[in-house]
This record gives structure tokens, C-alpha cells and sequence, in this order.
């Protein structure tokens, strides 16, 4: 077999319900299809990726542009790695493929899973998952697209997911593990704990990719990756994830930039502070550092990146990004104030462009790779380079104040939706009137949990008797409410707080 075209002819073209291929199309393109035409996928127009489209002044990217874009770049570093060298094909081929369209479609579903209002609207919900409605493993925006796939999408063989083949699903799973598989490891440092997993794994992952519920298609989909070790990614999975990466750190500056976040001034001074007076910084203390004074956010960046991982981060490649990414976003593309004119837009293209050619062929193989990193990554200098652009994005646009004010007031929206819902449905005299979707739901997923406490008893060793019902109610509420898009959030609080002015057309589609 030519090892350019390795295609899972094993197990990874394999659905869980056999179907008729009467199309002749290919399996993999048949699932991209079917995520393409999802509903779930078509919500993500609505779905705000960092800022918020009203009031920015102009258009600015989306769930489902951001989505597109990813995987544009994820087809490109897989078709790079199908014409690479013949040893690097081989390895490819050894670890278990890397197909164009296997990639395209993971990066197409990979952010399915996100809840309203960006990634602040993730983590309130999953406080509101864990603390209001007692779900032990909370919410996840990662968890939630392989649940959405696997469960809560439907297609013509199966109302319980989409049927897709097992390497595509296993492509989404960029965090291989539960919650709650990590709460009984002792306390181990950053440096030897896989990329998002956090710092306190007895309190459970910070970022994982399966609930409980679906942990068992978890570990079936990855059985058919037998070269993969335990909590690493499969190489279309590292594919998707770099390609993730890559997008959100350059497009989203696009963005930022056109909407006149990005003022040069200000990050011409960080920038330009630290690389003069580096030596000067590197001898103050931690607790002395202070992000008010000008190169002292960024030594702080310099600082994390070496703690968690020594295994790549390196002074003189972190120096030559700073350098890098100064000289051409700072003293390039920032010098000159976006005026909306075609040279204006001509420019940040050819930003983008520059960038994204560079990182996404900056790619390398690893058959053994450290636990921080996956068998495909970024080479060293790339690797700084996308923590340097995404340094730009925390510190000038995620920390704004009056963008913090804003994420406030939608957190809050999150809270109310499911303290509202938690509260209809233990009403007995009005539940029956709650939103058909939301009880249907509460039954299938009541389901989920009693045929998982069938075939895992130990996880409900201290569960009272109404433990399944409480379980799947839960679940329920945080999968109706990870549905809906910004404006539909928005518009149902408003019902439930009783201030909606427009009763029928707020509450179309419940």
C-alpha cells in the first residue's frame, strides 16, 4: 500500500450502526457532509467566537467563520504531511493516518459544543453545571461536540447521534480523557500533565472531552489507534488542534484590529519595553511584577510558558518571536490605523496570509512526543511565535475592562436561564408545560444515566434513589441551554424574567 493513502481500512471507517453506502461517496466525506448540515453546525453563525459582533463597527468572525477557517488550515497541513518525506509518510501512516477529510470534517465539528456567549459563557456554565445543578462532571464545549455527534444530533440510520466512522470522531477528541478519571492521581506539577488538563487534577480536568455518559464511545473510537498511547491525541486530532490554534491566533487579530481594539501605542510600548529591558525583568520577583508598568505582562507570559513547558520553551526562540511578531503586527500592520479604505484591507490580508502560510508549514512529526504535546506539533520557533500572537489577544482585547463588563452581564444570563429551568422542572404543577425539547431531553438523557449506571455501578456507590432522574434532569437543562445561540439566550431569559415584550416571537422555536 502506497503510505501517502493510508485510509483506516482497519476499524476507522467503521460506524456503530451499519449503513448502505448507495453513493459511492466517500465515508469520511459523507461525515463532514452530515456535520455540515447539522443544525448544530448552522447555529454557530450566531454564536460570538471572542468579541461580540454588536457595536464592534464592523464584521468580525464567528463559530461557524472561525470554524470554516480552521479548517481550511487543518487541509492544508494534512495534504503537507501526505506529500512529505518518505519517512515522515511512514511514521504518519505507523501512528494511524492522517486523511484530508477526516481533519476538514473534525475542524468543522470541533467547536459545536460551545455554549452562548464565548468561551466566558463556557466556563459559567460549567460553574452552574457543578455548583446549581450538582453534575459532577460540569460542562465542557469539547465534551458537549462529541455528546452533540454521538447523542444529541440525530441522521437517517440513528436518532442518537450522527453515525459518523470512528476516526472521525476520534479526531474531535482533543482532550482524550473525562473529568473525573484524573480526581484520584495526586497532586502532580504542570510540566508532566497533557495540555489542559490543569494544575489540580484531584479536582478533576479543566478541559476534557467526554462526559461520563459517552466515556465508554471514547474509548472505543481510540481502540482502533492501537500506536496511540494513552492520553495523547490521534494524528488528525493534533492536526485539528494545531490548526485551532493557528486560526484563532491570526484571524482573530483581523478582527481586533479592524474593529480599532488593537491600538499601537499601547502594544508598541509592551513589546518594545520588555525587549529592551528583558535582563532587567528577568531579576524581579514574581510578586513585583506588574501588568500596569509596560513589559511586565509579557515577562509574565515568558515566565508560564517555561514553567509548563520546559520541554520546548526557550529564551532566545521567545526573544526572536517578540522580535518577530513586534516588527511585523506591531511596527507593520498597527502603525498604520485601519481606516476601512481597500489599502487598509489589502494589508491585514496580506498579515493574515504571510502568517498563516508560515504556521501552518511549521509543522513536525514526533512518534514519541512528551505528554504536553501531541504527535504532531509546531516546530520550536512556530510554537513561540503562536504564544507570542496570542499574548496580543489576552492582554489588549480579553482583559479590556469594558469587555469584562459586558462578559459579566452574559454570564449572568447563563445563571438565570438555568436556575429558571432547574426551577419549572421541579415544579410539579407546572412541569408539563415546559418546552417539549427540553422534557424530551430529560427522558433521553434520564436514559443515558441509568444505562450507565447498569453497566458502571461504582459511580453511584453513594447516589440516593432519585440520583438517575436528578442526573439526567441536569444534563438535560445544561445541553438545552448549550444550544441555543447569543440572541436566542438572550431573548428566553427575558421570558423567564417575564420583561419580554414580544412573547410569540421570543418563544418561537422552544
Amino acid at each position: 500500500m502506497d503510505i501517502r493513502q493510508k485510509t483506516h481500512d482497519t476499524g476507522g471507517r467503521e460506524r456503530a450502526i451499519i449503513e448502505q453506502n448507495r453513493t459511492g461517496e466517500d465515508d469520511f466525506r459523507i461525515d463532514i457532509e452530515r456535520i455540515r448540515f447539522s443544525p448544530y453546525f448552522s447555529r454557530l453563525s450566531a454564536v460570538t467566537q471572542v468579541i461580540p459582533q454588536a457595536g464592534s463597527g464592523t464584521t468580525v468572525h464567528n463559530r461557524l467563520t472561525h470554524s470554516l477557517k480552521v479548517s481550511a488550515v487543518a487541509r492544508s497541513i494534512a495534504i503537507r504531511l501526505r506529500t512529505a518525506d518518505e519517512e515522515t509518510r511512514k511514521l504518519v501512516a505507523d501512528l494511524g493516518g492522517c486523511d484530508p477529510v477526516v481533519v476538514q470534517a473534525a475542524a468543522a465539528a470541533h467547536d459545536l459544543g460551545h455554549p452562548p456567549f464565548g468561551h466566558l459563557g463556557e466556563q459559567e456554565l460549567d460553574r452552574v453545571a457543578r455548583n446549581i445543578l450538582g453534575l459532577p462532571d460540569g460542562f465542557e464545549g469539547n465534551a458537549q461536540t462529541f455528546r452533540i455527534l454521538t447523542a444529541l444530533d440525530s441522521c437517517d440510520a440513528t436518532a442518537r447521534g450522527m453515525n459518523l466512522t470512528r476516526a472521525v470522531r476520534a479526531a474531535v477528541l482533543k482532550y482524550p480523557w473525562t473529568r473525573n478519571e484524573w480526581r484520584t492521581l495526586a497532586p502532580i506539577s504542570a510540566e508532566l500533565l497533557p495540555r489542559g488538563v490543569g494544575t489540580d487534577p484531584a479536582a478533576g480536568a479543566i478541559k476534557y472531552s467526554a462526559y461520563d455518559i459517552e466515556a465508554a464511545e471514547m474509548r472505543d473510537v481510540l481502540s482502533v489507534f492501537p500506536a496511540i498511547t494513552k492520553f495523547q491525541q490521534t494524528v488528525e486530532s493534533s492536526v485539528m488542534d494545531i490548526a485551532d490554534d493557528i486560526a484563532y491566533a491570526v484571524h482573530d487579530l483581523d478582527d481586533f484590529y479592524r474593529a480599532g481594539i488593537l491600538q499601537y501605542t499601547t502594544v508598541s510600548a509592551e513589546f518594545r519595553n520588555w525587549l529592551e529591558q528583558s535582563e532587567q525583568l528577568a531579576e524581579v520577583r514574581q510578586a513585583d511584577l506588574d501588568l500596569r508598568k509596560p513589559g511586565h505582562a509579557l515577562e509574565m507570559t515568558w515566565r508560564r510558558a517555561f514553567a509548563k513547558d520546559p520541554w520546548i520553551a526557550d529564551a532566545a526562540a521567545f526573544r526572536d518571536s517578540v522580535q518577530r511578531v513586534g516588527h511585523d503586527l506591531v511596527e507593520g500592520l498597527l502603525a498604520v490605523p485601519y481606516d476601512g479604505g481597500l489599502e487598509a484591507d489589502r494589508a491585514v490580508t496580506a498579515f493574515t496570509r504571510r502568517w498563516i502560510d508560515r504556521l501552518q508549514e511549521s509543522v513536525t512529526v514526533e512518534r514519541t512526543p512528551t505528554i504536553r504535546s501531541g504527535h504532531v506539533r509546531l516546530t520550536k520557533e512556530a510554537w513561540h511565535d503562536v504564544g507570542v500572537l496570542k499574548f496580543v489577544h489576552s492582554r489588549f482585547v480579553l482583559d479590556r475592562s469594558d469587555l469584562a463588563v459586558y462578559q459579566r452581564g452574559q454570564t449572568r444570563i447563563i445563571k438565570s436561564l438555568a436556575e429558571g429551568f432547574n426551577s419549572w422542572l421541579n415544579d410539579p404543577d407546572d412541569a408539563a408545560r415546559a418546552p417539549r425539547r427540553l422534557l424530551d431531553s430529560v427522558q433521553a438523557a434520564t436514559e443515558e444515566y441509568r444505562q450507565l449506571r447498569a453497566h458502571s455501578p461504582e459511580l453511584f456507590l453513594q447516589a440516593g434513589p432519585n440520583e438517575v432522574q436528578r442526573l439526567g434532569q441536569a444534563r438535560a437543562i445544561v445541553d438545552y441551554i448549550a444550544s441555543f445561540t447569543d440572541a436566542q439566550a438572550v431573548s428566553l431569559n427575558a421570558l423567564l424574567a417575564g420583561t419580554a415584550d414580544n412573547l410569540w416571537e421570543a418563544g418561537r422555536g422552544l
